[in-house]
């Protein structure tokens, strides 16, 4: 099936729903998402965006001006994960009970508002990956448009680019809790640490990165090709001091640089089964 056949058949595809509200994240998917759903339906969507300490206030501001440029109606929702002693302890299905939270709380609002779906941004190689919260996803019914039309990420961010969407080359940016290591729990205190040290590492002009969170060690993740710019005294220096004022007391490199879920490579095998059981 061609691109343009691809994009026709989501455009019919979400037309046909009739309303729909759209879990939004701010990255490429979701807004692609909701930039389309929007073309299809005008007002008979709604962008929600979950907003917790997960988020950080830099991707809640971008995702909000996206949709604000766009004309995309949008709520702000604001979840309760860390409420939950199940999403607080930080097992393998973390992902799962912060998904389950968002999905409960939009079933809610789709049913006060009178919207008749739910979907989110889940797309055709997502299916490949480690990912309880499709699990949530599942069990509150919610649609997956793009996986639906065969669209993999590759040709959501072509499509994105045709439209002249900015965000079409926006890296990957997961929730501040995919950066603590499991069995650590997820408090507003390390969520904080997280978002400040990857703050300040975009402020040295590292755009892709991920400060993985081992108690008093951070692990620093750059995008590969940006690891010969970080392999300097200089700039080594100046990560550990900005690293250690947010409250860690060590910082280390990691020489494979950023990779998506590298926290999953630790978890044993029976672990991941029964958290997609």
């Amino acid at each position: 099936m061609s691109l343009s056949d691809k994009a026709a058949a989501l455009e019919a595809r979400l037309g046909g729903l009739g309303s729909l509200l759209v879990a939004y994240s701010g990255g490429t998917d979701s807004a692609f998402l909701a930039y389309a759903a929007h073309r299809a339906l005008g007002d008979r969507m709604l962008a929600v965006i979950a907003d917790s300490a997960s988020l950080p206030r830099k991707e809640l501001a971008a995702a909000l001006e996206f949709t604000a440029t766009h004309g995309i109606p949008t709520h702000i929702l604001h979840t309760g994960e860390l409420e939950r002693a199940e999403y607080v302890k930080n097992d393998a299905r973390r992902c799962f009970h912060c998904k389950d939270e968002l999905f409960t709380q939009m079933e809610t609002a789709r049913a006060e508002l009178g919207f008749a779906h739910l979907a989110y941004g889940m797309n055709l190689d997502d299916g490949g990956e480690f990912r309880p919260g499709q699990q949530a996803a599942k069990l509150h019914g919610a649609l997956a448009p793009l996986a639906e039309a065969q669209l993999t990420k590759a040709e959501i961010r072509t499509l994105a680019r045709e439209a002249g969407l900015t965000l079409a080359d926006k890296p990957a940016s997961a929730c501040l809790s995919s950066r603590i290591e499991y069995g650590r729990p997820v408090t507003m205190e390390n969520l904080g640490q997280v978002e400040q040290a990857e703050d300040a590492l975009h402020r040295m002009g590292f755009r892709q990165v991920r400060v993985r969170h081992h108690g008093e060690l951070a692990r620093v993740e750059i995008a590969r090709e940006d690891l010969g710019r970080a392999l300097n005294l200089e700039t080594l220096g100046q990560m550990t001091a900005a690293l250690k004022a947010v409250g860690f007391k060590y910082v280390t490199l990691d020489t494979e640089g950023y990779r998506s879920g590298s926290m999953n490579d630790v978890l044993p095998v029976s672990a991941i089964a029964a958290a997609r059981s």
